[in-house]
């Protein structure tokens, strides 16, 4: 391939750089170009600039996609890099996601300097956390914990555990791992106990519809199970019309050609809970989403969501 210039969009927090060179990474190996045949192009957004309240309070998920879809619109990058956990549902027109890598571990992790799990925790004990999601699921599984907001990167977090603002917190175990700080996770929490965030541990690159260059380019990066997950999970997702201010998670399974897909919704105080669990094909990936929805809405589930 002839060598071209490739600028590639992202956030400027450790982890999304961490997943922009990874996406370089890729690239170089996939065809065999220099490290100079790419920038980063780092974009502030504005989820990176409110620090000090909760996004779901400020309006939720495309807080840090905007200003990066902006740059793709005007040209000034090729490719963006997203944790499609950050993704709204419906993209603006003219952008798709062209590619999706191969999927890391979708767990939370449970962090604590003083317990060694999640059931460990001492009655009343503090946890720190920003997600309504985790929030709901802490107070659904252990209703006697008291919840306070944590934002911030994992050494913020560490530092606010080592001061005992809170005795423990939760990251995905994605993000830890991508860092190279798997080492601080104390244990990782079975999807059984605390199902994801939709899209959690997947890494999207977006692009310009019209841009065949670059889709060409980033086609090798794509990871098929990933991407039929990611399309049944997001498929669910826009279904319920979720955002940051619901508590809502999905997981989606491949094996074999059969595609299984287990999605909740829970009031924020976690005491109602409406789960579905349905299989499907995996060609009918956004169905199997929508279909596992529309179940949860006729069984409760828009009681809950309208709160």
């Amino acid at each position: 391939m002839q060598e071209r210039h490739v600028r590639i969009g992202t956030r400027g927090s450790a982890l999304a750089l961490a997943q922009a060179h990874e996406v370089r990474a890729r690239l170089m190996a996939a065809h065999g170009l220099p490290e100079t045949a790419f920038e980063i192009v780092v974009i502030k957004t504005t989820g990176d600039m409110i620090l000090d309240r909760p996004l779901a309070e400020v309006g939720g998920k495309g807080l840090f996609t905007k200003e990066i879809e902006d740059a793709l619109f005007e040209r000034r990058i090729d490719l963006a890099v997203h944790s499609m956990k950050d993704m709204q549902t419906a993209l603006p027109d003219g952008l798709t996601i062209g590619a999706t890598l191969p999927r890391e571990d979708v767990r939370d992790a449970f962090i604590s300097l003083k317990h060694k799990s999640f059931d460990s925790l001492p009655e009343g004990a503090v946890v720190g956390t920003s997600s309504l999601r985790r929030q709901a699921q802490i107070k659904r599984i252990r209703p006697d914990l008291q919840i306070v907001g944590f934002r911030g990167n994992v050494q913020t977090r560490l530092t606010k555990l080592r001061d005992e603002v809170a005795e423990a917190t939760f990251l995905a175990c994605a993000g830890l791992r991508r860092l190279g700080l798997a080492d601080h996770i104390t244990a990782a929490v079975p999807v059984e106990s605390m199902l994801p965030a939709v899209a959690q541990g997947a890494i999207g690159i977006e692009i310009r519809t019209d841009d065949e260059d670059t889709a060409a380019l980033i086609a090798p990066m794509n990871d098929e199970t990933t991407a039929l997950c990611v399309t049944a999970e997001r498929a669910f997702l826009a279904t319920l019309e979720g955002s940051c201010r619901t508590p809502i998670a999905g997981l989606a399974r491949l094996k074999g050609g059969t595609l299984t897909f287990k999605g909740e919704t829970l009031s924020p105080d976690g005491r109602l809970q409406v789960v579905s669990t349905k299989t499907g094909s995996a060609s009918a990936a956004a169905d199997l989403g929508v279909t596992v929805a529309d179940d949860i809405l006729s069984r409760g589930g828009r009681e809950v969501l309208q709160g």
